[in-house]
């Protein structure tokens, strides 16, 4: 019982140890794991290191289509990685369309993500100061937000197209109630620009390429409700969800077009904070993580 890991991988007197296992074994039973559990048992000994090292292994991580994610690298890039360092690499933060969009797998599941931000859209009155400003920041993943201080007629639209993998996928909005900054090393927000939303809700669509459409309402300001319910929208930031929508193969690519508008020219409303639209496996929301099997 009180046997260490470091034990087990040596051949005791009473028989073998893990060290005895051979090295295809191993790897079939890697094929069941996830990424970082292969990592932590790689360490045990040099057959399950060699194991975690497989191309084999590694490929059965990645999605099927993970070659049209390394065409957005110059080729110098992946063109003599093994398939582990290759999951590594798309692990990481892809940026394409000028850097205005990401895709990424997820490190656990090997499933693919996808983020754009509010400078792939098109915002009604962006080029008009007295609307709209970009703010940056680190709380971003793009390092950039688009601040509205006041507006009558508020429409953010965008799309996307990308050989997506077979997945269920959840598109949602990032926004943020009031304007933030640090100050004395403090996050500090302001709500000075903060008004209207709590008169009319936003209307947010989706749409793709074959078909699939979905739409909702939120109210993004509700101060009494969010109080009696323990919610508190300002000063965070919140996704709000537009919809699902089913990828049933990764060609031909799929168009996903979305939108958060409120349109009622009889209010103003300001002081938001948009960031981007995510679009990620629906298993991956809520801190759900399912493996993906190929």
């Amino acid at each position: 019982m009180g046997a260490s890991l470091s034990t087990l991988t040596e051949r005791t007197p009473n028989g073998p140890g893990l060290g005895d296992i051979p090295g295809s074994c191993v790897a079939n039973v890697f094929l069941h794991l996830t990424p970082p559990e292969i990592c932590n048992l790689a360490r045990l000994n040099r057959a399950f290191r060699e194991a975690a090292s497989s191309d084999a292994v590694w490929e059965s991580k990645l999605p099927r289509n993970y070659q049209d994610l390394l065409e957005l690298l110059p080729p110098e890039r992946y063109r003599n990685l093994c398939k582990k360092d290759v999951f590594a690499l798309l692990s990481t933060p892809l940026p394409f369309d000028d850097g205005n969009k990401e895709v990424w797998l997820d490190k656990v599941t090997g499933r693919v993500c996808l983020s754009i931000s509010t400078k792939a859209m098109s915002i009604t009155g962006i080029e008009d100061r007295r609307y709209w400003n970009w703010v940056h920041t680190e709380e971003s993943r793009f390092n950039v937000v688009a601040y509205l201080q006041q507006i009558w007629w508020f429409e953010v639209d965008g799309s996307v197209r990308f050989n997506l993998p077979a997945d269920i996928y959840t598109l949602s909005f990032r926004i943020h109630l009031g304007r933030f900054s640090k100050r004395l090393g403090r996050r500090v927000c302001y709500y000075d620009h903060t008004h209207g939303w709590e008169l009319k809700p936003v209307r947010f669509e989706m749409s793709t390429s074959d078909g699939q459409e979905s739409s909702t309402e939120y109210f993004l300001d509700d101060c009494a409700e969010d109080e009696a319910n323990g919610c508190h929208k300002r000063g965070s930031w919140i996704e709000y969800k537009v919809g699902e929508f089913i990828v049933n193969a990764s060609d031909p690519p799929t168009e996903v077009r979305f939108s958060m508008k409120q349109i009622d020219c009889t209010h103003s409303k300001g002081g938001i904070c948009v960031d981007a639209v995510s679009i990620i496996p629906s298993a991956l929301k809520g801190g759900t993580r399912r493996r993906l099997l190929n």
